[in-house]
């Protein structure tokens, strides 16, 4: 392990439903390069599994291609303050901004739905932003992410059209004002 300190928060007990799936412990830490590969099934599992339900199978398709060239996708991950959640030592979910104020990826694995792991991202991207300056966050929102968003606090700026690989995607531009300590007052429990 290098000496550079990773920079952890755990999060006990992040259910946010009353099934049966036992609680385990998430954690939230920064991305590194190795990180790409996970990040990347992630998302895919996301976008094929989670946001199929608002998207044509050849939207999807575009959004999220078989393949990837994962030195751009790690590239574009590094470029962003990107954050992972890991539920029991597995990546289940991650989100980050960028420089522009951009909350450019909020993604968690189907699997780990209703656990609490995208407020807990958003809850933490929130609160690193702030530190950063921030005052303001944006998100073009997918129609599958845009009530999560709102409960979150974002509100609706906009619905416009993305073209994706050909395909044109609706979604939602959203923001939100974040303020030193934003976060603190989401429930994470």
């Amino acid at each position: 392990m290098s000496a550079r300190v990773r920079e952890l928060v755990v999060v006990q007990n992040p259910i946010m439903t009353d099934d049966v799936r036992p609680p385990g412990v998430l954690l939230i830490r920064r991305y590194e390069a190795a990180d790409a590969g996970d990040t990347w099934r992630v998302f895919q599992a996301a976008v094929h599994g989670t946001a199929s339900r608002d998207y044509t199978p050849e939207q999807i398709q575009a959004w999220a291609p078989a393949t990837v060239d994962e030195a751009r996708w790690q590239q574009r991950r590094s470029a962003a303050h990107t954050w992972l959640a890991c539920l029991d030592g597995a990546v289940v979910g991650f989100s980050d901004f960028t420089d522009d104020g951009l909350l450019d990826m909020l993604f968690v694995h189907p699997d780990a739905g209703g656990r609490g792991v995208a407020r807990a991202l958003v809850t933490h991207v929130l609160r690193e932003a702030a530190a950063a300056g921030h005052h303001r966050l944006h998100v073009h929102a997918s129609l599958t992410a845009w009530p999560a968003f709102e409960r979150l606090g974002f509100t609706v700026d906009a619905t416009r059209l993305a073209e994706i690989r050909g395909q044109k995607l609706q979604n939602v531009d959203m923001s939100i004002t974040v303020t030193p300590g934003d976060g603190g007052d989401l429930d994470l429990d």
